[in-house]
């Protein structure tokens, strides 16, 4: 009997029983094409562990019936590599799979040139991270880049349907698969890891699998997560309000809820955005410019390392000095605008393009800013009907008390400051 880990003796042997990456592995799609034609470039499989990255690079060698040569980044080296291209010189050519391939520096990633161009070997590299980063531009050019994406639910369950009814040992036990919900939310998307976990609950229970059973096994002790039901409101909710209240540490568990429970990682990034300008605003501008990094952060990295760079984000915000003045000048302006309609623009402020518009006294007497002393003089920017509304009125911090000190040396006779 094959004692081999389930995800192992489920291992697809090939194209056809492989589970998710349709777009890449589908019929007619452009790698299944390449290895029905057995005629495969050296590729760059891109995306988040448990996908299928490895399974797909051991298919592509049985469909190719060429020599396969596996090394890990993480314990190979140049002479490593000289080895394999030596052994697939005298073989008139080979497969070599480089897991983690962005680990590789880049005299390793150099000695890999030439034997790809010339064909020696087909490389297939698996990696985490943006190839556009990671791997340098002269070996990526050699590459075909094909991204993964995580499984989805329906794709998750079919693979724990399938392991319950076809694995050797699990279809022996007679055990009923009954939800699937805590061990696709365990295990994010991660093929490798979902098997891992139902073997382990088999191999604890003896008659119904259910998600409480799960957690007590996995000994998970956080709530299911529900990412398009009331909990996802709530969380996200506890999550803005504890940042809003100054609190760093509540920030992070609520922050971490989401994580665990596997929430978009773009839709925490852009609330956080959001945030920075709402609860913030210019009482620490840096705040915006951090958030929106944060965003393109961590739609080039994703799960798990996000995980880092929200978290530093979100202890920033929660830590940083607070104000809404930007927030409610809007919507004192917007209230303005929907109360008092379509005011015209001042006369002196419009454009004149033409010498109609000119004679029609357009852009007359417009005060210049810079041609006066400190750039500034006294004029008139807003339509007579609301002229002297204030809309925007700084906070108590340091930044807008420097701003309230601006205003009031140059608006204080208009808007009060």
């Amino acid at each position: 009997m094959n004692t081999s880990p389930l995800a192992e003796r489920l291992r697809p042997q090939t194209i056809d029983e492989l589970i998710g990456q349709q777009h890449l592995t589908g019929k007619g799609s452009i790698l299944r094409t390449a290895i029905d034609n057995k005629k495969i470039p050296s590729i760059i499989l891109w995306g988040p562990p448990g996908v299928g990255k490895t399974t797909i690079a051991m298919i592509i060698a049985k469909a190719m019936q060429q020599d396969f040569y596996t090394l890990s980044a993480i314990s190979s080296g140049v002479k490593d590599i000289r080895d394999v291209i030596e052994r697939a010189t005298l073989k008139n050519g080979a497969i070599l799979f480089i897991d983690e391939i962005h680990r590789f520096n880049k005299s390793q990633q150099d000695a890999l040139l030439g034997a790809v161009e010339k064909g020696i070997i087909t490389l297939i590299g698996a990696t985490t991270e943006n190839p556009s980063f990671e791997i340098n531009s002269a070996l990526l050019s050699r590459c075909q880049v094909y991204v993964l994406k995580t499984l989805e639910k329906e794709e998750l369950n079919k693979l724990l349907y399938n392991a319950i009814d076809n694995d050797e040992i699990l279809s022996k036990k007679n055990i009923e698969l009954k939800e699937t919900e805590a061990i696709i939310r365990i295990s994010g998307g991660d093929a490798r890891k979902a098997l891992n976990l139902l073997e382990l609950v088999c191999n604890n229970i003896e008659d119904i699998i259910t998600d409480e059973k799960v957690m007590e096994i996995a000994q998970y002790k956080i709530a299911l997560y529900d990412k398009k039901g009331e909990q996802h409101y709530d969380i996200i909710s506890a999550f803005i309000k504890s940042m809003r209240g100054s609190d760093p540490n509540a920030s992070v568990y609520w922050l971490a809820r989401m994580i665990e429970g596997g929430e978009d990682v773009k839709f925490i990034a852009r609330r956080m955005i959001i945030f920075a300008s709402e609860d913030i605003g210019n009482a620490n501008p840096n705040a915006l410019l951090l958030a929106n990094n944060t965003f393109q952060a961590v739609n080039i990295i994703g799960y798990p390392e996000s995980r880092i760079i929200l978290s530093q984000c979100a202890i920033y915000l929660a830590s940083s000095l607070k104000s809404n003045a930007s927030y409610m000048a809007i919507e004192e302006a917007l209230h303005s605008v929907k109360k008092n309609g379509d005011l015209p623009v001042p006369l002196h402020l419009r454009n004149a393009p033409t010498k109609m518009m000119k004679q029609m006294d357009y852009g007359k007497d417009y005060l210049y800013a810079h041609s006066f002393d400190n750039n500034f003089i006294l004029q008139e920017f807003l339509p007579d009907q609301i002229t002297g509304t204030r809309f925007y009125t700084p906070q108590k911090n340091v930044r807008e008390e420097e701003i309230r000190k601006f205003l009031k040396e140059r608006w204080k006779e208009v808007y009060g400051y």
